[in-house]
């Protein structure tokens, strides 16, 4: 094969997260080469087996500093943005990484030629009280200056075998007699199957998506915080009790544990301003097809999906069969 008919090369920032990862596979399975741009790749091989050999590589790159951005894209036909934190952590802030980080990607993106996808959330909003929304709306509306053809996909929660959020409470459920509702439990999310996010991206990088506009990603089912926790407690036969949370009592906790050094908080103030308002996909999204069904996508099933990787949270594992709830 000749450097003239080689695969597409596409460049994926936080290839090796919980959402990179899989769209890894589902572009590995399409024959294109995948430059994995990670903080440490040394920690990235577990991705290897996903493709063919050589078809995935890796390079060293971290959003805050440009020029390693710039040496990630070199020569890419196409650019994936994964890279998101929920909570700010030393340098890691969400300035830092999902405005300058996201704004750098694209312009790095521009100067390679290279077409852009980037992974934003529903809720993403300049003018929002919650800094991770404004800063995911801020990091949009400069990839469309930028890049005014670049495609931005905002899924709602995403679940998987390594999400944070059915398996932090699945925990939970473990050692707690019961379980945070922050706000009632009222806020309405719409959990979206980390493989359909996976592939309207690899749709995007096939070109199978109209370019330059924003598409939010919802499952075919919109559910309460509470319903979330009943329908996992379900699956994991456990019984626990759940307890309404006042947003300002969630807010001062989620203050005091986002102080404690070197551990990872199980909730933020700021988390705690995102939970006032539904995450689910708008109207004005299904109405203009900027769905996961308007890229011809058949989303999954949250009770189809949940089982295959909460079971190992059952009093009993694997080897559960029945009984009463523990």
């Amino acid at each position: 094969m000749t450097l003239s008919n080689l695969p597409p090369l596409v460049t994926i920032f936080g290839g090796s997260g919980f959402v990179g990862r899989h769209v890894v596979r589902a572009l590995a399975k399409r024959g294109y080469r995948i430059r994995v741009a990670v903080r440490r790749p040394d920690l990235a091989g577990h991705l290897q087996p996903l493709g063919n050999v050589g078809q995935i590589s890796f390079v060293q790159a971290n959003l805050r500093y440009r020029k390693s951005i710039d040496r990630a894209v070199e020569g890419a036909d196409h650019v994936i943005n994964c890279v998101g934190i929920l909570f700010q952590s030393g340098r890691n802030t969400f300035d830092a990484v999902q405005d300058f980080g996201a704004r750098a990607v694209a312009e790095a993106a521009r100067a390679a030629g290279a077409t852009l996808t980037h992974i934003s959330a529903i809720g993403a909003d300049t003018k929002s009280e919650s800094s991770y929304a404004r800063t995911k709306g801020r990091a949009e509306a400069a990839i469309l200056e930028t890049l005014p053809e670049a495609i931005i996909l905002r899924p709602s929660i995403i679940f998987g075998p390594e999400d944070g959020f059915f398996n932090k409470f699945a925990e939970m459920s473990r050692f707690s007699p019961f379980l945070p509702l922050v706000g009632g439990g009222r806020t309405k999310f719409q959990p979206v199957y980390v493989t359909d996010v996976a592939e309207a991206v690899a749709r995007a990088v096939d070109g199978k998506v109209e370019k330059g506009k924003i598409y939010e990603l919802g499952g075919p089912q919109v559910l309460s915080f509470r319903e979330c926790l009943e329908l996992m407690l379900k699956t994991i036969d456990r019984k626990r009790r759940l307890v309404p949370l006042p947003f300002g009592v969630a807010s001062l906790i989620g203050g005091v544990a986002s102080m404690v050094p070197f551990i990872t908080p199980p909730l933020t103030a700021d988390q705690v301003v995102l939970l006032k308002s539904d995450n689910i996909v708008s109207a004005q999204a299904e109405t203009e097809g900027r769905t996961l069904a308007g890229m011809g996508i058949e989303a999954t099933m949250l009770e189809s999906v949940l089982p295959s990787y909460l079971v190992r949270y059952r009093p009993h594992g694997q080897y559960q069969r029945g009984g009463r709830a523990a």
